[in-house]
């Protein structure tokens, strides 16, 4: 028999986006059901969801745009994207250091985008654990696709004050790493989405990055939802949580489906837009700000999306076909796996009209080597362990543990 661990605490650090705290929630309800003391520093709108897991969230103020920002909030350019996240962790790092001031962790698990916790696993000496919601950098990414994405934003005023701050605020912390391995190169990671969506995979050091796969839940607290009776196929169209402010495409499925016999169709279209804007909708198609995602998959025939982490992995775990239009960051590159993976077909938005949707879902419903390869994928998926085997993990790190 192995020996019990004894409770300690641990403290998770996320940012207030749901694709990056949504894919750890299940690994801190399991950490919580193991009699550990679990603390969640998090921006306020996500201390209820924190809380239901038994975690206790530690509040913190964030300049980031917030879950429901406007897309168009984050900008255009990569200095855009990047410069928000350094910003907010300066401003934030004050906050978490009193926070924690009297009740230092045993180990820190963060997520990617949480700069602060690395800084302050550093002062307090203590494990830190990334938990990756996607990709890991592979050998040779840096050379592959960091040094292409930067080289130019590198050269340019702008981009040289911004690493200049970066390694300022590091080194005012007594960290020397360079602000790149630093933000992309953790000592420890556990990657929570399955290996079949991470490119290179062979190339992936795996001394370090550890694969657990998909950490889902039940969700019955995000609610249910039911086939309507009579329903030949159901689709389900999402965008996710943050890119959703897409009218034109949203009116190009409801063509698509709208009137295909026996289709439903569920149509997510997040907060940017009305169904006034989507025109005459018809009985088949129901339209929501937001559905109970992976409940409508498990019973769907066909998943529209934009290829976020968290979306393409649910659509593996119910074996559920694809039709994927990526809308930003990592979701290029799900969306390439998925259709090098033969489970998906891929289209820009531009691309994405109603006969090349229609086409492309007919095809991929009756396709029975579709079907095949995504039970094949559902199989390994389900060896990658999951929750249990990240909290295994986790428990390992603990000081005084010894291995992994």
């Amino acid at each position: 028999m192995n020996p019990v661990t004894p409770p300690a605490h641990i403290a998770m650090f996320s940012i207030a986006a749901h694709g990056h705290v949504n894919p750890s929630l299940e690994v801190i309800r399991e950490l919580v059901a193991r009699g550990h003391r679990v603390t969640y520093a998090i921006p306020p709108v996500f201390a209820e969801k924190v809380a239901a897991t038994g975690a206790r969230p530690v509040p913190y103020t964030s300049t980031l745009p917030g879950p429901d920002a406007d897309p168009e909030a984050w900008g255009t350019t990569l200095l855009d994207n990047v410069e928000p996240f350094l910003a907010d962790a300066v401003q934030a790092l004050p906050q978490l250091v009193e926070a924690y001031a009297d009740d230092i962790p045993d180990l820190v698990l963060h997520d990617i985008a949480s700069y602060p916790a690395r800084v302050l696993a550093h002062r307090w000496g203590v494990p830190a654990i990334s938990l990756s919601p996607n990709l890991v950098a592979w050998e040779g990414y840096e050379e592959e696709v960091a040094e292409p994405m930067w080289r130019e934003p590198k050269q340019t005023e702008r981009g040289r004050a911004y690493y200049a701050r970066f390694e300022a605020w590091l080194t005012e912390n007594g960290i020397t790493q360079h602000p790149d391995p630093f933000a992309g190169r953790p000592a420890r990671s556990l990657v929570l989405i399955p290996k079949a969506l991470q490119p290179h995979a062979d190339r992936v050091d795996e001394r370090v990055h550890t694969f657990v796969g998909a950490c889902q839940g039940n969700r019955a607290d995000q609610g249910d939802w039911q086939r309507p009776a009579g329903a030949g196929k159901v689709v389900l169209v999402s965008l996710g949580s943050a890119f959703t402010k897409q009218p034109a495409f949203y009116r190009e499925c409801v063509r698509a489906f709208g009137d295909l016999p026996g289709w439903h169709v569920v149509l997510q279209v997040g907060r940017h837009v009305t169904r006034a804007e989507l025109g005459d909708v018809p009985d088949s198609v129901e339209v929501h700000d937001w559905v109970p995602q992976l409940a409508v998959l498990r019973q769907a025939d066909l998943f529209v999306t934009h290829a976020g982490a968290g979306g393409s992995q649910e659509g593996l775990a119910t074996a559920t076909p694809m039709i994927t239009v990526p809308q930003a960051a990592d979701q290029f590159g799900n969306a390439d796996m998925l259709q090098a993976l033969g489970v998906a077909r891929r289209f820009a938005t531009e691309e994405a009209t109603a006969d090349r949707l229609r086409a492309a879902a007919l095809a991929l419903v009756d396709d029975p080597e579709v079907a095949r390869r995504l039970k094949e994928i559902q199989a390994e998926m389900a060896q990658e362990g999951g929750t249990r085997r990240a909290a295994d993990l986790i428990e390992a790190e603990l000081p005084g543990r010894a291995g992994r």
